[in-house]
């Protein structure tokens, strides 16, 4: 397992062809082979977004995740397209990203409310995180999945 060693955060624009097919790869392994899941993943809403990419040493795509500004997909900041490569699991790769993710839309979007879509099985891992459930779960992509906001109403 290889830890990330180097943060990045872009938008859209800034993502050279290289680190968008390393993204694009890494989200199409998890997403749509690992989860065994046929969605459309690119939706228009990466255009909008700030890219938070985390970089191993020896240069592979460890984590990222898709940082979007309150009023694109929500009224609230999301984070979103959370993903830990297989390779780099078991070491806390995951809740680094997380800290950094949250870091991340601090530092954009000063003190604005951050929601996310999350998996329901993955619900405990975002608690730790300072969110909490918002309505009931629902199914997305043959899924469940929960709203989760980090300021309830």
């Amino acid at each position: 397992m290889a830890s990330v060693t180097r943060w990045t955060c872009q938008p859209f624009d800034d993502l050279s062809p290289r680190t968008l097919y390393a993204l694009l790869a890494l989200r199409t392994e998890v997403f749509v082979i690992e989860q065994n899941c046929v969605f459309q993943d690119m939706d228009g809403l990466d255009l909008h977004a700030q890219h938070l990419l985390g970089w191993a040493e020896d240069g592979r795509l460890a984590a990222c995740a898709r940082l979007l500004p309150a009023g694109v997909k929500a009224p609230e900041v999301v984070i979103g397209r959370v993903i830990t490569a297989p390779w780099a699991r078991g070491a806390g790769q995951g809740h680094a990203l997380m800290r950094e993710a949250l870091a991340q839309c601090e530092r954009l979007w000063p003190g604005q409310p951050i929601t996310l879509h999350a998996q329901a099985r993955l619900e405990a891992y975002y608690r730790q995180h300072g969110f909490t459930p918002v309505g009931q779960p629902y199914i997305e992509d043959g899924i469940p999945h929960i709203e989760m906001s980090n300021r309830p109403l």
